[in-house]
């Protein structure tokens, strides 16, 4: 079957559900512009890839700098463009404007607020891997969750940093960005003073605070509502890095509801098991691509 073929199989099914659960990952950020290497990368971040060798932004996410105070400049900068400039190209807005009205819940591991941020109804999603928008203590010593957004701009604005109206990030107008934060601004916790981290899964420190906890209960009972409807499974972007908390599990309700449909939509990596096969539709495409043609076919 060809990819034309794919998609108006896609589309049909999904007028005929009763219920749509979409999973996304990494490939569905980065078909919205949110790449992390390349010239992207280079713009923010082209003096900690002269002085520590790597070439994107998730190395240097894993660095081990020598201080906080470099740490942080590091992470400002990533977490300001990757969470609060708006730098979105639409793909986003494209979701919530198909699915607006439907039923319909979203879970996803990316980490950058782009469904909320596209005006999605954030009880109608589940953000399993965190928020780049949050703090969390590094222990952890307790289970709540901080919003960082003014600290992340003071931080990136002592490096030199301008903030444009737009929200765009702007390099100084003289001279090279500072590779550290003042010390006063490193966070601490407010219970133990130990430093704050990121609220992003990468170990046993995760906090799953009560908004993350009130997510995942709320998309447990979506799912077990419609367990015997008919529905869309439709997965967008989502690799083999984690595949237990999405791809795998679509496979696996999809396999358990004969009326349900799984759907894939990934450059390169658009597959199915044999068990579900006959009702799976997998497009080996650009999602953005995908989602023009999609809406172009709805009219």
């Amino acid at each position: 079957m060809d990819k034309q073929e794919d998609l108006k199989k896609l589309e049909t099914a999904i007028d005929h559900a009763d219920a749509i659960v979409i999973g996304s990952g990494a490939g569905l950020s980065a078909a919205a512009g949110f790449a992390y290497s390349g010239e992207r990368f280079e713009r923010y971040f082209q003096d900690f890839a002269e002085k520590y060798h790597f070439r994107d932004m998730y190395s240097g996410g894993f660095y081990p700098y020598e201080t906080l105070e470099e740490y942080w400049a590091f992470w400002s900068r990533y977490i300001y463009i990757n969470r609060y400039a708006h730098t979105e190209n639409g793909v986003y807005k494209k979701l919530v404007q198909k699915f607006d009205g439907r039923e319909c819940f979203s879970i996803t591991t990316n980490v950058d607020h782009q469904w909320q941020g596209a005006g999605w109804d954030k009880r109608r999603l589940f953000y399993t891997q965190g928020d780049y928008g949050l703090f969390q203590c590094s222990r952890p010593c307790h289970h709540s969750t901080y919003d960082n957004e003014e600290t992340v701009r003071k931080m990136v604005l002592a490096q030199g940093y301008e903030i444009a109206e737009d929200g765009a990030l702007l390099p100084p107008a003289e001279g090279r960005p500072l590779m550290r934060v003042p010390s006063e601004l490193v966070p601490r916790c407010p219970v133990c003073h130990k430093p704050m981290s990121m609220n992003l899964r990468s170990d046993s420190t995760f906090v799953q605070d009560g908004g993350w906890e009130a997510a995942a209960e709320r998309y447990r009972a979506f799912l077990n509502r419609h367990r015997k409807d008919r529905v869309v499974y439709l997965e967008l972007g989502v690799g083999y890095n984690t595949p237990g908390i999405i791809k795998y599990s679509f496979w696996r309700m999809t396999y358990e509801n004969p009326k349900a449909v799984y759907a894939c939509v990934n450059l390169g990596e658009a597959a199915a098991p044999s068990e579900i096969k006959d009702r799976s539709i997998c497009v080996d495409g650009d999602i953005r691509e995908t989602l023009i043609v999609l809406g172009k076919l709805h009219r």
